[in-house]
């Protein structure tokens, strides 16, 4: 069986669990659609931070 980790979203909240992740790897939130970034794992908790997403700019 796959250990599961789990956090919580830093915006809205919402648990979240998913199979074995590394730091630094980067995720979506299925609630609120977040990019969110593995910062931290402890005991089989993820630490999460938000990603600022760029939009680009094309010039107009």
């Amino acid at each position: 069986m796959t250990q599961m980790l789990t956090g919580a979203c830093p915006e809205c909240e919402t648990p979240l669990s998913t199979p074995p992740v590394v730091q630094g790897e980067t995720m979506s939130c299925p609630e609120c659609l977040l990019t969110l970034r593995v910062d931290e794992i402890q005991d089989g908790t993820l630490v999460l931070q938000m990603v600022e997403v760029q939009l680009r700019d094309w010039g107009q």
